[in-house]
Parts: C-alpha cells; sequence; structure tokens
C-alpha cells in the first residue's frame, strides 16, 4: 500500500523563537478576550519553559540602559544641588566677612573719630588754660592808677597799679607761668614775679608772706601769697605790675594788659 511521500530533502520545523514569538500573539490575543485568564493559563504554564529571555529579546539591555541613564542623571542632580550649596555657603561666608570686615573699619574709624575729638578738646582745655586770665585780688578795684605822679615813687610816677586789699587777703596769679623771683624786693617788699607763656611778666608787691618758690608752675587763678604792707608802703594793698621783661623799668600799662588778656578792671 503507497502513502504520499515527503519531498526529497531534511523537513526543518519553525525556530524556537519564531514558535516562541507567535505563541506571544496568540497570548495576546487571547487576552483582549478574557479566554487567557481562564482557559489559556495551563498552556500558557505548559510553555513557560519555552518563554523568551530577556537575552532573546533584548529587552534587559533596554532596561539596563534606562536605569543606568536615570542613575547617571539622578548623580548629576546631586552633584549640581551640592555644588549650589557649596556656592550660597561660600558666598554666605564672603558676605559675613564682607559685612564684619565693614563693622570693623567702621568701628574702627568711630573710635579714631573719638579719640581726635578727645584730643582736641584736652588741647582747647589746655590752651584755654595757659591763656586764661583773671584778676589778682578777687571783687577788687584799682585804688591808684598807673603813671600817677607822687614823692613815694622813686622814678617819680608809679610804675604798676595798687588794687584795694585788706591785710591777709588772698593773692592770685593772674595767668600761667612760671616763678622767676620769690621773696624780699626792697621798696616792693615781700614780692613775686611771673614769666607767663606768652613772654610776658607780673610783679605782686607789698605781700606779707609767699605760697611759692622760683622755679614753681602756676595757673590762672592760683594763689601764690597774701596781701600786706611790707616794703614802701603806706598801708595794706596789692602792688601789681606787668612787664615785658623781669627787671624793674620794663613796665606797660597794667590796665590795658589785663584787658587785652580778657580781664575787666
Amino acid at each position: 500500500m503507497a502513502f504520499g511521500s515527503r519531498a526529497a530533502g531534511k523537513h526543518r520545523g519553525s525556530s524556537r523563537l519564531s514558535r516562541k514569538t507567535a505563541g506571544y500573539a496568540g497570548i495576546a490575543a487571547l487576552a483582549t478576550t478574557g479566554v487567557v485568564g481562564t482557559l489559556a493559563v495551563p498552556a500558557f504554564a505548559a510553555d513557560k519553559a519555552a518563554a523568551p529571555s530577556m537575552e532573546d529579546t533584548g529587552l534587559g539591555a533596554v532596561v539596563v540602559a534606562d536605569e543606568l541613564h536615570s542613575e547617571i542623571e539622578y548623580q548629576a542632580e546631586s552633584q549640581q544641588r551640592a555644588a549650589e550649596v557649596t556656592a550660597a555657603k561660600a558666598q554666605a561666608e564672603a558676605d559675613a566677612k564682607t559685612r564684619a570686615a565693614e563693622a570693623k573699619r567702621l568701628a574702627e574709624a568711630k573710635a579714631k573719630a573719638e579719640r581726635d575729638a578727645a584730643e582736641r578738646a584736652a588741647r582747647e582745655e589746655e590752651r584755654k588754660r595757659l591763656n586764661t586770665f583773671v584778676a589778682p585780688i578777687d571783687g577788687s578795684y584799682v585804688s591808684t592808677q598807673y603813671k600817677a605822679g607822687g614823692s613815694m615813687w622813686s622814678s617819680g610816677s608809679h610804675t604798676g597799679i595798687d588794687f584795694h586789699a585788706g591785710e591777709g587777703t588772698t593773692v592770685h596769679a593772674v595767668g600761667a607761668g612760671t616763678i622767676v623771683e620769690a621773696g624780699w624786693g626792697g621798696a616792693y617788699g615781700n614780692n613775686v614775679v611771673i614769666r607767663h607763656n606768652d613772654g610776658t611778666y607780673t610783679q605782686y608787691g607789698h605781700l606779707l608772706s609767699l605760697s611759692v618758690s622760683v622755679g614753681d608752675q602756676v595757673t590762672a587763678g592760683q594763689q601764690i601769697g597774701i596781701s600786706g604792707s611790707t616794703g614802701n608802703a603806706s598801708g595794706p594793698h596789692l602792688h601789681f605790675e606787668a612787664r615785658t621783661g623781669a627787671t624793674y623799668g620794663t613796665d606797660i600799662d597794667p590796665v590795658a594788659y589785663l584787658r587785652s588778656h580778657g580781664v575787666n578792671v
């Protein structure tokens, strides 16, 4: 009995990939009808061993590539954020240093201004102290004028002015200076001569007692003695002279001298 014969040659079945692909296509078709959830599950399970691997389809490489790309992007973003944070911190520190430096500069400038102001005030106070003049006796008046004539004076006229003063009245230095004479002065009795800072001199005569010695530094208003009537004097008073030198004969108008230094007499 004869049967139909196959064509000559070796018969090859469909490839594994083709079968798998066809199987997946069928599963996809069944899935749309819901059959795969009931009838097809055993068949799908039976053919599970024949399902294509990730390596067969190339999907594994795609997934790995996607994950690697995402990781690279995440790292890049993290690095960018870290760089921004670092830059912000550095800027904040730089700003803080700038503010601190400016605050220090302002504080130093203020301190210098205060020192300069204090120095100027001290210099002004010293200038005032050195240039301040007062009356030699508080609340007194001139009893005998400058250049008044009479036989009482060897020169024939008064070389100073007399201030009214009872015995024991405090006598003041009219201005700051150095004591160049302190003691007995002949007709002047006990007397004091002061060289002032402007180069002028003043003399105080007929004193009962002295409070200073040669070489002492005195200030305006400082007590130098008390009034009396020693020497050529008719009674207690203060003989006051203003001079351009330390010795007799260099006298100038005492009233004009005191007024030029701001003293009302």
